[in-house]
C-alpha cells in the first residue's frame, strides 16, 4: 500500500500568528493600555506596517524594562521574548508571563539553545521580539547591534520589522533612577527582508540596515502631525555587495 505525501509545511512567513490569550488580552487592555496610553501619553506610527498574520523577527532599541509589554500593545499582536526560566516557576507571574508570549531560556543555556528556542517560535507564526543590543542602552539608541536578530530572520525565511520606542530610557532606564513620567512614543519603520544567506557579511548587512532605521526614527523624535510617518518612507535594504 503506497503512502501518501504530506504536503509541504507552509513557510512561517504564511503561518497565522498564534490567537492572544484571554490573559494577554486582559493584561494588555486592563494594565498595559493605561500605563502606555494615559500615563506615559503613548503614541504609535506606522501601524499599517505590521504585518497582522504570518512570522516577523521584531527588533527594536532597549531602554527599560517597560520595553518588552509596550511593544506587543502597540503593534495590535502579541510579541513572543525571551525570559530567564526562572521567572516562570514564580507563582502567578509565570503564568502571566507565559500567556503574553515569553519562553524561557535557562541561565547559562549557551546562545545555539537560546537560537533554536527563538527559531522554533518563528516556525509556530509568532511575531519574535529582540533587542538589537542584546541589554539595555542608557541612551535608548541601537549602539553595538548583534547579528542574532539577523540569524534568525535568514534561519527561518522571514522579514525583521525595526521599531524605536522614544524615550523609554529616560522614563524607567538603567540609571537606577525612579520612573519618570515622560511621553512614550513608538515609531513602527518598513520590514527588511531576511539575509540573503547566513553568512556573516549578510548578516552584519542587514543588522546595520536594521541599526540605521531604528536610529533614525529616534532622531525624529516624539510623533509630532507635522512629521512625516515613516509608513511612507522607503524600505531600508541592506547593501549589495
Amino acid at each position: 500500500m503506497r503512502r501518501r505525501r504530506r504536503p509541504p509545511a507552509d513557510p512561517p512567513a504564511l503561518l497565522s500568528t498564534p490567537k492572544p490569550s484571554l490573559t494577554y488580552r486582559l493584561i494588555s487592555y486592563l494594565l498595559v493600555f493605561p500605563v502606555f496610553r494615559v500615563l506615559f501619553r503613548g503614541q504609535t506610527t506606522g501601524n499599517d506596517n505590521v504585518p497582522l498574520e504570518g512570522a516577523v523577527v521584531v527588533v527594536a532599541n532597549h531602554g527599560s524594562h517597560l520595553d518588552p509589554p509596550l511593544l506587543g500593545h502597540a503593534l495590535g499582536r502579541p510579541v513572543a521574548f525571551m525570559a530567564k526560566a526562572e521567572l516562570f516557576r514564580v507563582p502567578l507571574l509565570g503564568p502571566i508571563i507565559r500567556a503574553c508570549g515569553a519562553y524561557p531560556v535557562e541561565r547559562g543555556a549557551g546562545d545555539r539553545e537560546a537560537i533554536r528556542t527563538a527559531t522554533d517560535r518563528l516556525l509556530q507564526g509568532w511575531a519574535t521580539g529582540v533587542f538589537l543590543d542584546g541589554t539595555r542602552q542608557p541612551d535608548g539608541r541601537v549602539n553595538q547591534p548583534q547579528p542574532g536578530a539577523a540569524l534568525l530572520a535568514a534561519r527561518a525565511g522571514v522579514p525583521l520589522l525595526p521599531v524605536a520606542i522614544i524615550n523609554s530610557h529616560r522614563a524607567l532606564g538603567p540609571g537606577g533612577h525612579g520612573p519618570r513620567l515622560v511621553p512614550i512614543h513608538i515609531r513602527i519603520g518598513t520590514p527588511i527582508p531576511p539575509p540573503a544567506s547566513r553568512r556573516r557579511p549578510d548578516l552584519d548587512a542587514v543588522t546595520r540596515a536594521a541599526q540605521e532605521q531604528i536610529n533614525r526614527m529616534l532622531d525624529l523624535g516624539p510623533i509630532s502631525g507635522n512629521l512625516l510617518s515613516p509608513a511612507r518612507e522607503p524600505p531600508a535594504l541592506p547593501p549589495r555587495a
